[in-house]
């Protein structure tokens, strides 16, 4: 049975002839959910906010409505060639492989307009000129981190004075990363009339504000899929000094195709590399101070399979698309309770159903507890066969897990300065 007014197929979309084929070209046949109520919307040249986990398929959400409306007029193409340094679309990434990875999208969805809307993806960690070249021009659509695109504009290679749709991906990960006054630099920059789409997986304090100061009358679409249904969430309590051990017994005993391990500082992947190799696993690492070449490299690998561990910070757990990645593994519990779910997101992706494992010892707990509340969750606490965690740690488990009465004279003051000195020392581990 079929829900009403639900679109079936992309030919009820109303896209053009060339998407339609070069959809069918790539396998899609029915819209998710996102792409469904997006699309419209967008096509009917509304702003838009959107809501949606990772996986969903919100880049051809606003790929593809992009690029009918630039299809739409082709004499204006042709103009392009002649515009200078000028962009039609714009749209900001938080990271070096979502930027690649959402251009790279959008040409291949345009494969059949023969060249004719151009596509420039700029982003940090590689020559400028090299972008300052394939710029020159301008573009129908531009691709970029806040940091490399503000250096264009101050080298004039760009300007965005023309810019008529603005589109926002993972707009609460841009802010998170310290984004803010880049993006105030570059918003001032945009034209007052435009387009605005945001997409974001949360609405933080700082993306609501940004919303009320962007958008008009925008069109709000929330689209949170059910995370128990695609992510199976499993928490293992181990001992201090034996999560080495752990990881490699699981990755042994399940024997994962791939697996990506998440820690919290860069020296962790290569200790953690190290430490695996001596127990007979090899693991790449993924982490900022790769460079771009290398980064883009062992991210082609192991999407391929070549790479069966991969050890990485946090700059992985966004905007990376692992095709069916089985496993996703907290060695080091995100410092963030959003960034969890970031993490486990790259599991279970587009419907599949993924795993997620946390490996917790008993200085870790308090923050788990933190971030089961944050994200609304609660999970069983499990042991690894041959790893079990000694009683008398277990017993300091179960009574830290204990609801405790109010002590008299406690009020909500000092309950919030207890849980933000729990939360100190956490960071500072």
């Amino acid at each position: 049975m079929t829900t009403p007014n639900v679109p079936q197929h992309f030919s009820e979309l109303a896209l053009d002839p060339e998407l339609l084929a070069r959809l069918t070209e790539l396998g899609y046949d029915t819209p998710t959910p996102i792409q469904s109520q997006v699309i419209p919307s967008v096509l009917e040249g509304r702003d838009l906010i959107a809501g949606a986990n990772t996986g969903s398929g919100k880049t051809a959400a606003f790929a593809l409505p992009l690029l009918q409306s630039l299809s739409d007029n082709r004499s204006q193409l042709v103009k392009n060639a002649n515009k200078g340094n000028e962009v039609s679309a714009l749209i900001l990434v938080p990271t070096r492989e979502l930027a690649k990875q959402v251009a790279d999208s959008i040409k291949s969805y345009s494969a059949h307009y023969n060249g004719a809307i151009k596509t420039v993806c700029v982003f940090g960690g590689v020559s400028v000129n090299t972008q300052m070249m394939a710029l020159r021009g301008g573009t129908d659509i531009l691709v970029a981190t806040p940091g490399r695109l503000l250096d264009l504009m101050s080298s004039n290679a760009i300007k965005l004075d023309k810019v008529k749709t603005l589109v926002l991906d993972e707009a609460d990960r841009m802010l998170s990363l310290g984004f803010t006054d880049e993006l105030t630099q570059l918003l001032d920059s945009l034209p007052k009339q435009k387009q605005t789409l945001l997409f974001s997986a949360t609405f933080p304090e700082q993306v609501q504000s940004l919303t009320q100061h962007l958008l008009t009358d925008p069109v709000e679409v929330q689209l949170q899929s059910d995370d128990e249904s695609t992510v199976v969430q499993r928490v293992f309590n181990v001992n201090k000094g034996e999560k080495t051990a752990v990881l490699a017994h699981l990755i042994k005993q399940h024997k994962w195709r791939q697996a990506l391990v998440f820690v919290n500082a860069k020296n962790h992947c290569e200790h953690l590399a190290d430490k695996l190799y001596k127990r007979g696993i090899e693991a790449d690492v993924f982490h900022g101070d790769k460079g771009q070449n290398y980064r883009t490299r062992i991210m082609d690998e192991f999407k391929s399979g070549d790479i069966e561990v991969l050890i990485a910070t946090d700059i992985a757990a966004r905007g990376i698309d692992i095709e069916k990645l089985p496993v996703v593994i907290n060695f080091d519990l995100p410092r963030s309770p959003s960034d969890y779910m970031h993490r486990i997101g790259r599991s279970g992706r587009a419907g599949e159903v993924g795993l997620a494992i946390s490996l917790i010892d008993y200085e870790d707990f308090h923050h788990f507890k933190v971030i089961e509340k944050k994200n609304k969750i609660r999970l069983d606490r499990e042991q690894v066969k041959g790893f079990e965690v000694d009683e008398s740690v277990t017993q300091k488990m179960i009574d830290a897990n204990k609801p405790t009465a109010k002590p008299a004279g406690t009020g909500k003051k000092k309950r919030k300065k207890q849980q933000q000195a729990d939360s100190d020392v956490w960071l500072k581990k």
